[in-house]
């Protein structure tokens, strides 16, 4: 299977995935004739080769009517006057971001001077541009089904972002002239590349969103932007070097669509890699977003990582029994694991530390049972990540019953095997045969190869 990985950690924007693709193997002209079918605007890509950080990387520039200093950002205003309220605050500027350092990020720009409205197909955008304009352009366009689908869905989530953020329907939210003409080409032809590489599956890394303020329409807002905040729900992210904004609502809106899962740099025979650049040559950062693209590596049991959530509790007055029941209340609950050790607290009083491992979205249930079946007052709690070996089930048919075995596997070879505790149990009350025989048996019929 071929996969793509994308390592965000300097960001993504929209010109950064461009670069990337261009610098992984696709095709220019493919990128440029696919900005000439969608806007027969005059927009254009130059497309150079530059350094950011000691490393060479592809950058993408979308000039449009000769110009490049353009908003290549989602700006989206309400049509006043046109009863397209619903809750929207009349916006007579753009919502232009500001931004220290992506290229597809906004130096605000006003129509007017680039001459009259212009036509895409048959559709004039002197006032903005909404998505059922878009779709219809899209729509038209000489392009692949896949990469207008592709192109359609990343406009609808940047759509719904705004129309969140804003308090209005997605319909009523409308691209301003300028700022559709680049955002526009930045999408089209991420589509259309991705498309021509060929993947069956998208992964990315933890994205890296940077930090600092950015200034907009409304005021200055701390990054990440909120756009970008709606967008990135559900995926990993962390801020680390330049206090910039390193994600843009583009760049997240790419990720949304195309990514099917976030994860380490996954196992696989790397083919090629490709390095897309941001505007600024940060120092001591660079600015560049790597494309790695190979074939999958069979899946032979490696660790692989979890993000796990640990619960812990400081016990010091509480009856050995009633922690005994509440161990088993959490198990029954879904804990992962729950474990106590012995602890000194103050004033030389012997307590219990109970320690409970669980799933991030399962702690808040969990914290409330200890709450609820223990004395403690607080609770602390911290997310880790644990490695865990690839696990499967087998079962070796014992003289008194079956017995499930589960095996822990590492590059294709097991690591160690283990009988279920219930199921010798179950074996042994109901044979009246000591628990400890039934372990052995049931090891050695699994080491023996008498397994299915």
């Amino acid at each position: 299977m071929r996969i793509a990985y994308l390592d965000c950690f300097s960001g993504i924007s929209g010109d950064m995935f461009l670069g990337a693709l261009v610098d992984a193997g696709v095709s220019p002209k493919l990128l440029e004739e696919a900005v000439v079918v969608v806007l027969d605007i005059g927009a254009e890509l130059k497309i150079s080769r530059v350094e950011r950080g000691g490393i060479a990387a592809t950058k993408v520039d979308v000039y449009a009517r000769g110009e490049k200093d353009l908003p290549r950002e989602m700006y989206w205003e309400q049509r006043v006057g046109e009863g397209a309220r619903d809750g929207c605050r009349e916006h007579p500027d753009l919502h232009t971001h500001n931004v220290n350092d992506q290229a597809d990020s906004g130096k605000q720009a006003n129509f007017s001077r680039a001459g009259a409205p212009a036509r895409h197909g048959s559709v004039a955008h002197g006032h903005g541009c909404g998505l059922s304009e878009i779709r219809q352009i899209i729509g038209k366009a000489a392009i692949s089904e896949g990469a207008k689908t592709t192109a359609i869905q990343i406009f609808e989530a940047l759509g719904a972002a705004e129309a969140k953020i804003h308090n209005c329907s997605v319909d009523k939210v409308h691209f301003h002239e300028v700022g559709a003409i680049d955002a526009m080409a930045d999408i089209v032809c991420a589509a259309v590349g991705a498309e021509a590489l060929g993947i069956h599956e998208w992964i990315c890394s933890p994205l890296n969103v940077g930090g600092g303020t950015v200034k907009c329409a409304h005021g200055t807002l701390p990054v990440p932007a909120p756009a970008t905040v709606e967008l990135l729900k559900d995926a990993p992210v962390y801020s680390s070097g330049p206090q910039v904004e390193l994600v843009t609502p583009t760049g997240a809106a790419i990720v949304k669509t195309l990514v099917s899962r976030f994860a380490s740099f996954p196992a696989m025979k790397i083919e090629k890699a490709g390095y897309g650049a941001g505007s600024r040559n940060l120092h001591e950062h660079p600015n560049v977003l790597r494309l790695t693209i190979g074939e999958a590596a069979e899946d032979r049991g490696d660790v692989s990582f979890e993000k796990v959530t640990v619960l812990e509790a400081n016990l010091d007055d509480l009856n050995p029994q009633v922690v005994a029941y509440a161990i088993e209340q959490l198990l029954a609950a879904g804990a992962l694991d729950v474990f106590t050790l012995p602890a000194q607290m103050k004033k030389g009083r012997p307590g219990t530390l109970l320690t409970v491992l669980c799933k991030p979205d399962e702690a808040d249930r969990l914290t409330k049972i200890i709450f609820a079946e223990t004395t403690t007052l607080g609770i602390r709690r911290r997310d880790e990540q644990r490695q865990v070996l690839s696990r499967r089930w087998e079962k070796v048919e014992t003289s008194w019953g079956p017995v499930r075995i589960k095996v822990g596997s590492m590059n294709g070879a097991i690591s160690n095997y283990a009988p279920e505790y219930e199921d010798c149990r179950m074996l042994a009350e109901t044979h009246h045969v000591p628990l400890k025989k039934v372990i052995q048996e049931a090891l050695r019929l699994y080491a023996n190869g008498w397994h299915s």
